[in-house]
Order: structure tokens, then sequence, then C-alpha cells
């Protein structure tokens, strides 16, 4: 079957994440949202209906990881195609329809299943009468869940990890070898190759499973709680707690206590301090003693600071959202609904402001632009320490970032999502 995996108006409400990569490539569980979208739809072929801006990343970060023939923004051709917003999270495998019909809540559409040569991105981006004409179709009842923001994803996670839990590793449980360790329901417990436990951990998979992938190193006299999943080549400092509902990314470096986060890869939290139903990106650095509050003393709603706007996540409990490349000074603490923008920088010794733009430098004498030239030279330092590159396709990422940033974050996500980019996509 031909899918066709969309991104509509709404991705802005998934920013910083989505600032620099398709809202299709935010991790849940054990992968990500696209991961889901392949293992559920039985896609034969794919196609990638995306904003101008991230062509360059599907065409050099996703197509080349993929077993599947992709495509990026080319129409429909004269086959039956489903089309799938990329906000969508998978849990069971799609049944495909008889004939064409449409899954659409408030006029957006979520997924068709239709004959449409011709059909492209900018009919979805502009909302032409092509695309509104889906509308019409006979509806079917949805087959998946559709994300509205960072804080679904989050509050999901355990879900999430316990589906992955179930599809990834059926079939490769191995026996755990005894070690000077302790567990706890052995049955859920994954443990990779090259998985070094030290003295005195608890290994606890009796509220789901506890997956420990290749390479990654438990430091002693930890306490691992499930589901959880620690990423390949992560590592948990001595005496740290990760707790249920945590997804922590490839190579990242954990220590303190940590609840119900995603951490995406290359991302430090090393030192003693709380990280809790937050979501966090690539390459972050938190400084020593860094904290997020993620519950009001009020015990109320906690709403994310965006510009001039607060905007309601709908849950008791929710930490900071943070995009790639975020550094923190030592002591920070970050308020419930902090938004961190794309390469922002904390280091001052007050509370620091509930919103702080990408390209933001926060100090005691307030918040003032990152030079660009400073900012590029600290990434360039952060991969060469990981001995990564710096490529051309990174120096494209950061200007394209920089000029969709600030109106972004400037109007909030549902003024643009309904006014600029082409209200009603989904």
């Amino acid at each position: 079957m031909h899918v066709v995996i969309f991104e509509g108006s709404q991705w802005t409400t998934f920013a910083p994440l989505c600032l620099n990569r398709p809202v299709f490539m935010l991790s849940t569980g054990m992968s990500t949202l696209l991961d889901k979208q392949i293992r559920y739809l039985g896609a034969t072929r794919l196609t990638f209906w995306v904003r101008p801006e991230m062509v360059d990343f599907c065409k050099t970060r996703v197509v080349p990881h993929l077993k599947i023939p992709t495509r990026i923004n080319e129409p429909l051709d004269d086959e039956y195609a489903l089309l799938v917003s990329g906000r969508t999270l998978h849990f069971r495998k799609f049944e495909q329809p008889s004939s064409e019909c449409v899954v659409a809540e408030d006029d957006k559409i979520r997924e068709a299943y239709c004959k449409r040569p011709g059909l492209s991105m900018d009919d979805v981006l502009h909302r032409t009468q092509r695309w509104v004409d889906l509308l019409e179709l006979p509806r079917m009842e949805g087959q998946s869940r559709m994300a509205e923001s960072l804080s679904d994803l989050i509050s999901w996670n355990e879900e999430s990890l316990i589906e992955d839990g179930i599809q990834l590793l059926k079939g490769i449980r191995r026996p755990v070898v005894a070690g000077p360790f302790n567990t706890s329901n052995e049955d859920d417990l994954w443990i990779g190759n090259e998985v070094t436990i030290e003295p005195g951990c608890y290994l606890d998979a009796s509220g789901g499973p506890v997956v420990l992938a290749e390479g990654a190193r438990i430091g002693a006299n930890s306490i691992i709680q499930g589901p959880c999943y620690i990423g390949p080549h992560a590592q948990v400092r001595a005496l740290s707690i990760v707790k249920d509902a945590t997804t922590i990314g490839r190579l990242c470096k954990i220590g303190g206590e940590v609840v119900n986060t995603i951490m995406l890869g290359h991302s430090n939290k090393s030192h003693d301090g709380f990280l809790g139903h937050s979501y966090i990106g690539k390459w972050v650095n938190f400084g020593a003693g860094t904290t997020t509050a993620n519950l009001k003393s009020t015990y109320g709603e906690v709403s994310v600071q965006y510009a001039e706007r607060e905007i309601p996540t709908g849950r008791q409990f929710f930490g900071s959202v943070v995009g790639d490349h975020v550094k923190t000074g030592i002591g920070t603490r970050l308020m419930p609904g902090t938004y961190l923008g794309f390469c922002s920088a904390l280091l001052g010794s007050n509370i620091p402001p509930r919103f702080l733009p990408s390209f933001s430098f926060w100090s005691d004498r307030g918040t003032e632009p990152y030079d660009l030239d400073k900012a590029k030279q600290v990434m360039k330092a952060v991969y060469a320490r990981r001995d990564i590159r710096w490529t051309d396709a990174d120096d494209r990422m950061v200007a394209q970032v920089l000029n969709t940033a600030p109106q972004v974050e400037k109007l909030g996500p549902t003024r643009i999502g309904a006014e600029a980019l082409a209200a009603g996509a989904s």
C-alpha cells in the first residue's frame, strides 16, 4: 500500500522540537512516530509531504535509513493511497478500507484513503478545494491517536513504552545473567549486548518493561523503574533514579532523578537535580543542579508560556519543553510550563523566564540575542567532542531555524496554525 505521511499546520504546537525536524520524527516510547506508522500501516512505499524547509532533513537524515522506497513532496499518482497525518500515534495494525473514506475531526483531515491523482503537499498547505473535497468522502473510524502537542506525547509515553516492549522485543528475549544487582519481574527485563550494570543497582520491571539497549551503562546503586528505555550507549550515573514512563535516547548521560520524560539523543543531564514530565531535544546540556518543577503550588493545570500567551496543557504535571542545543548553567531552576527555544543559553543566577526564544542568551543582565557565530562555534565544539563532523546540512538547518523560529514563537501555535499556515490542515 502507498502511504503518504503529511505535515499540516499544527506542527507549530510541537515547537521548539519541530523547528528543525518533521513532527513524525519525534520520539515516543522506544522509537519515533514514523517507526510506529511504518510498523502498523503496512506500507510498501512511502511519500513524505513536508514543509519545504524539511525536505533537506528528510533527504539526508531520514530516507537513507528506510528499507522501503520513499519519495518527498511528490503528488499522488493513479494508485490508491493512504494519507496519514504525521501527528498520529499508532498502537495496532491498520485495517485497510475497501473503498475511499476519511477520518476527520473539526474539519481537519487525520487520515484518508483515496485515489486522487495530482493531489499534493501544496493542497495541504493552502487548503485547496481539492483537499477540502476529501471531507465529503464517507467517514471511517480512526485507528490511531492524534497528538495535539508535546504534552500528549509525554502523557502517552508510558503506553508507548509498554507497546514497544511487546512488539519490538517479541521473540528476542534472553535470560538475564546473574550479577551484583537486583531485579524484579525478569520476564519484562531486556538487556542488550555489552551492557554494563555496576554493583548495587535495582532493575524494577514490575510496572512495565525495562530495556537497556546495546552498550548502555548503569552506574552503581542506581534504580531503574519500568516502563523505561535506556538507549544505545547511554549512561546512567551512579546513585541515579530513572522512574517510569522515561525514554533516554542514544548516547545520553543521566544523573539525579528523572521521571516521565523523553530525552532525544546526545543530551546530558549528568548531575544531581530533578527532571520530570518534560520533552528534551538533542545536544542539550544541563548544568549541575538544574531542576525542572513539574507541579504548581496550587495543584492546578499547567500552561506553557509561549511569547506573550499561555497555552494550556490539560495536565496537572508538566515540566519543560527544551529545544535542541540548549545549555543551562549550574543551579538553573525551571518553573512548570517552561519553553526553551532552539540553541538558547541560560547562565543567570535567578529563576529564568518561562519563555526563552530560540537563539537567546539569558543572564543576570536579562535576555539578549545569542550571537550566531558564537552559537555555531559552540555547536561545532559539542559535535567534535563526540567525533561528529559538522556538515553543510547542519549549516542549512541552523539557517532555516533562524528564519522560521521568530514567526512561530512570536505568534504562538494557535494563531500561527489558524491564520498563517493554512488553518484546517491537520
